[in-house]
């Protein structure tokens, strides 16, 4: 298999919103629309969010600004029973899965109750252990294949998680049983503190597919539209011909890795700079305007009607009574160990109550 290069990069829209027209004729309006509107709302969750945590009124926080293309386009290019496994970092895609924003604040609150996937989503959890879900993908396609279900399974992960031994051990299995599963790896170039070129030494993440016999793709992330071509073609494969796949979405992490990091310790503002003018969401914008009218009037209104929908969702979210403390030990284990058991019984005892 051929290895692929830093030019060997799939663009459908530049960073101006000018587009290959004929690339995306089968992306009706209303499908360009919706990406539009889920990469908006995605932005002004994460910016509420933000604010939120800076309050005192939300935990710890990963922000997803300048990765609206690759989470939207992605999750829009999944199948209705296909299977997503997320890391941390995928909030647009959750919720073109139907994931509820109230939930999602409930999450990042502390609050595990938020960490429930919407029924029949046929989506995991949040994956907070760095690289270990693209396993769990693997198993599901594994199960799949066994049973016959003509499905795909994506997962998704940042490219620190190629450094983690769960991710080519991942692409071996899928590679040896032909699998149909597709690894997505959203390459922000900054895993943390630690820039891409300390990660590894490949000029690309997604030649290393060619070591585990599987197709590697490399895609301009910020576009929405190459995004979801790419994800939805290779899931096609993966599900009709057992191929499984290796997609690098080359995109850049705008703000701190999450808001117990301060990335002006380790990169600078000409870091940054090229990358605003290849913003996602301006980019999406500036086509619509030329192609389907878009206008100040009618981005006012959506702006409008969707931060009234955030609002909404953090006073659902607000609202919602408080878990009891114990809880924290019923979301590990079918069967409770002794040592978590007589943990829970000292906290209950403590509180003056009986086991629950």
């Amino acid at each position: 298999m051929r290895q692929m290069t830093k030019e060997d990069l799939f663009q459908v829209m530049d960073p101006e919103g000018q587009a290959d027209l004929a690339a995306i004729e089968g992306i009706s309006e209303a499908d360009r629309m919706k990406m539009y509107r889920l990469m908006m709302f995605t932005r002004l969750w994460n910016t509420k969010a933000l604010s939120l945590q800076r309050q005192g009124r939300l935990g710890t926080l990963a922000s997803v600004r300048g990765q609206e293309a690759s989470n939207v386009g992605m999750g829009l290019a999944l199948g209705p029973d296909d299977w997503f496994c997320p890391a941390f970092r995928e909030y647009g895609a959750m919720f073109t899965r139907g994931a509820q924003p109230v939930k999602l604040f409930q999450y990042w609150g502390g609050d595990e109750r938020g960490a429930a996937p919407p029924e029949n989503s046929h989506m995991l959890p949040v994956c907070i252990t760095v690289g270990s879900h693209l396993c769990h993908a693997v198993g599901i396609a594994m199960g799949a294949k066994i049973r016959g279900d003509k499905i795909a399974v994506m997962s998704s992960s940042g490219d620190g998680s190629t450094s983690q031994g769960d991710f080519h051990e991942s692409l071996n299995f899928a590679g040896v049983y032909k699998l149909p599963v597709v690894f997505v790896i959203q390459n922000n170039h900054w895993a943390i503190s630690v820039p891409l070129h300390q990660q590894t030494a490949t000029e690309t993440i997604s030649q290393k597919a060619a070591a585990y016999g599987i197709n590697g793709e490399r895609v301009d992330g910020n576009d929405v539209f190459a995004v979801y071509l790419t994800v939805k073609r290779l899931l096609d494969l993966a599900r009709s011909e057992h191929k499984p796949s290796l997609i690098e979405m080359v995109t850049y992490r705008m703000d701190d890795h999450t808001t117990s990091d301060d990335a002006s310790r380790y990169r600078t503002e000409e870091m940054i700079g090229p990358w605003r003018a290849k913003d996602p969401v301006d980019r999406l914008r500036k086509f619509l305007i030329a192609n389907h009218g878009w206008d100040d009037n009618k981005e006012a209104e959506l702006q409008a009607e969707l931060t009234a929908q955030v609002e909404k969702s953090v006073q659902d979210y607000e609202a919602l009574p408080l878990p009891h403390p114990t809880e924290m030990f019923d979301h590990m284990y079918a069967e409770m160990p002794w040592h978590l058991l007589e943990q829970k019984d000292r906290m209950l005892k403590r509180l003056g109550e009986t086991a629950r």
